[in-house]
């Protein structure tokens, strides 16, 4: 039997109908970055299949507790997600990611590593942030869009832009 990490591999997306029969928490651990597509599909036929999806927490993650914060959402390590900020289902806030007050974070979004999501952000549906990006406060990011490594965005960004 194959192992990664030494774990043990049980199946393959193959096996996931099978699989749900004795295992109902399921985590999407594929990443994302040119598209969501790969991770809401695994979601969607997860779901299809009654799968539930628990809240992954870090230990390390600071949750205020008047955020909301939806299935299948993990919370890497040293993240930070702050008072009145809402994060939809399926999402990677990844570690040292900061979403501060009254941001709203869509379904299907990766957050990467240090960006910095400032008040009243809101990020619609499928989208990825970069590494180190920053997202001044109030703007709106359209859906499946894409902000790469290290950008800075002061304006409204219409849906399915790539910032580079």
């Amino acid at each position: 039997s194959k192992e990664v990490l030494g774990h043990s591999v049980i199946g393959t997306d193959s096996n996931l109908e099978v699989l749900l029969d004795n295992f109902h928490q399921v985590h999407i651990t594929v990443g994302q970055i040119k598209t969501p597509k790969i991770r809401i599909n695994l979601f969607n036929r997860a779901k299809s299949y009654g799968a539930q999806f628990p809240l992954l927490v870090s230990p390390s993650t600071y949750l205020s507790p008047s955020a909301k914060i939806e299935e299948g959402t993990i919370l890497m390590h040293l993240s930070i997600v702050n008072s009145s900020a809402r994060i939809g289902k399926n999402c990677i806030i990844n570690n040292k990611a900061l979403i501060e007050h009254d941001s709203i974070i869509g379904s299907h979004c990766h957050i990467s590593t240090g960006a910095l999501v400032n008040g009243g952000v809101v990020i619609e549906d499928g989208c990825f942030v970069g590494s180190g990006a920053i997202l001044h406060e109030g703007v709106k990011i359209g859906e499946n869009s894409i902000i790469g490594a290290g950008q800075t965005v002061k304006t409204d960004i219409t849906a399915n832009t790539v910032i580079k």
